[in-house]
């Protein structure tokens, strides 16, 4: 048997990128995924790649009606929830912190913090019963030049992945990982002309691919983390490793 056999996922933003690589790696142990996204088509093709064990539902992560959907489809097509993966976040301004205008961080703080929260709330109100994963960044771990509230808003993911951790136990786990720059479409202003330059700052020698998150991902759903909640796994390449000297 697979690791996942006859358990449910649900995984959001995840048509493609690092939520769709994880989606990939959950049906391949073994899961049945509901994946969202806000494009139909994208989300459609999505689906149609992971095969007969995913199902999509279209709509906007901060939209409450959305989730509501979300969450009738999975009691109607599967009956429960055994995990969540909040993968969901939006940057649509790059600059320093003070120089964000008021809507885009109010947009930030919206989607990837408050609608962390409202995923994880309506999940546990669903029933929830087994783990949640939150898509954190190296950005919320340190200064993140260019992104910085982008980071802001990756510090309070993490923050709020110890507290749930911390008000879910014993009967939910509640983890996060911090990835530093994925080969993405949404990173690739990070990296894009320059990718060998942005490379060279990583010990392990390259960029980091959607797979790398999926698998750090998959262990921490899994029993073989049955003893692990409130912390953030740092997936960064060996990037953080860098001498203080």
């Amino acid at each position: 048997m697979a690791r996942f056999d006859g358990k449910t996922a649900l995984v959001t933003g995840a048509s493609r990128g690092i939520g769709l690589a994880i989606a990939q790696r959950l049906v391949d142990d073994g899961a049945r995924v509901v994946i969202t996204a806000r494009g139909q088509d994208t989300l459609d093709a999505a689906v149609a790649e992971l095969g007969s064990q995913a199902l999509g539902v279209a709509g906007k992560a901060d939209d409450p009606t959305h989730r509501a959907d979300v969450f009738a489809t999975i009691a109607r097509e599967f009956g429960g929830l055994d995990f969540l993966v909040n993968n969901a976040g939006v940057n649509p301004a790059y600059g320093p912190a003070l120089s964000v205008g008021d809507d885009a961080v109010r947009k930030i703080l919206e989607v990837n913090v408050l609608g962390t929260l409202a995923w994880s709330r309506d999940a546990v109100a669903a029933g929830l019963s087994t783990a949640i994963v939150n898509i954190a960044s190296i950005a919320g771990v340190t200064a993140a030049p260019g992104i910085a509230v982008y980071g802001v808003s990756k510090a309070a993911v993490i923050g709020l992945t110890t507290q749930l951790a911390f008000e879910l136990a014993p009967d939910i786990r509640v983890n996060a990982v911090a990835p530093a720059v994925i080969k993405t479409n949404f990173a690739r202003a990070l990296y894009e002309g320059r990718e060998p330059e942005v490379a060279a700052g990583y010990p392990l020698g390259r960029l980091g691919e959607p797979v790398d998150v999926a698998g750090p991902v998959a262990f921490l759903l899994s029993e073989d983390a049955a003893w692990v909640t409130g912390q953030t796994l740092v997936i960064d390449g060996g990037g953080s490793l860098s001498p203080v000297l």
